[in-house]
């Protein structure tokens, strides 16, 4: 048996969207469980409605305890994982459970996203995930798994004691999984054509909320994953991190000069503000090709990403090892 396990916290407004998408797959022979994380809206009542659903309420505890939970709830020897936010496609389990099929040593499978978002924010934000997923999809096994289109073999999730609970909320605890599994020598493949409908951050501020809510919790999973920080990941490419440190570069620069007006020190900000914009030069040229005003949109969007994160970082190493 197939399990697919869905934690959801006020999801009123997209759970009944994902549960008939899940109705609607290919292979019947799958378990669906729904784990509430002390939702306060209509959630419960509308789960209910879905008949072959298993329920289970809960205090509110974060999604990493709630996917936990689920995982010790199901009877399938295969755990599929997605967001209460996401419609995935009627053949998303097939396509997900077929690497497990086809190759004994696969115990993690990634999907991937499509949003039917019109926002110029949310056509940015697909484009962003679709060229690494992209980058992920020609490697021969990957490192990074995230909940909204997860699978892993049962034996081996509870072998690694499933996600870490001290994540409480959705920003790091399935990369940290993947990144643990991964570093122990085991197989995880990309399934390109197993994707899930998504809602992304449809305005500017949502979209960067979001961007500086991860880079804060990444601190702490690289913290706990020193290996994978140092050799880096199949998810988050080289350009991001460069980005990151031009944007420390230049605030240093930008702060001397303002302390010591030299011509020096002014050449230097320029020089680190440029070299922010070029490590996505390509990414925006890509997405030119797809969609021209997202693509004239890019470069702000990017700057503005690369500060956002920056902050979350320092942020993050703050509460981390200072605060």
């Amino acid at each position: 048996m197939i399990s697919v396990i869905i934690p959801a916290y006020n999801s009123e407004k997209t759970i009944r969207g994902c549960l008939q998408a899940l109705q609607s797959q290919s292979i019947k022979d799958i378990e669906v469980i729904v784990v509430d994380d002390g939702s306060s809206d209509d959630t419960a009542s509308i789960v209910k409605s879905f008949k072959n659903v298993k329920f289970f309420k809960r205090q509110h505890k974060g999604p990493a305890s709630e996917r936990n939970f689920g995982a010790k709830m199901a009877k399938g020897e295969i755990l599929l994982f997605t967001d209460s936010d996401c419609e995935p496609d009627k053949n998303w389990v097939s396509e997900m459970v077929a690497p497990f099929k086809s190759d004994k040593s696969v115990v993690g499978v990634s999907g991937t996203y499509r949003t039917r978002q019109k926002e110029l924010i949310a056509r940015f934000a697909q484009y962003e995930i679709e060229e690494r997923h992209e980058k992920m999809a020609k490697a021969g096994s990957i490192d990074f798994i995230g909940t909204f289109s997860a699978g892993y073999r049962k034996e081996i999730f509870d072998k690694f004691g499933g996600f870490d609970e001290s994540f409480s909320t959705s920003a790091g605890e399935d990369p940290e999984l993947s990144f643990r599994i991964a570093e122990a020598g085991y197989k995880m493949v990309f399934a390109p054509k197993a994707f899930v409908y998504h809602t992304h951050p449809n305005t500017l501020r949502k979209y960067l909320k979001q961007k500086y809510r991860n880079a804060f919790w990444r601190v702490a999973v690289y913290a706990k994953r020193k290996k994978t920080f140092r050799k880096g990941h199949s998810y988050t490419p080289t350009s991001a991190l460069i980005e990151a440190i031009c944007v420390a570069g230049f605030l240093i620069s930008l702060f001397l000069y303002l302390i010591y007006p030299t011509a020096g020190y002014k050449a230097i900000t320029r020089g680190f503000l440029l070299f922010t914009f070029l490590p996505s030069a390509l990414l925006t040229y890509h997405i030119a090709e797809k969609d021209i005003a997202v693509g004239m949109a890019s470069p702000f969007i990017i700057i503005l990403r690369a500060f956002v994160t920056a902050f979350g970082i320092t942020r993050g190493f703050l509460k981390r090892y200072v605060v």
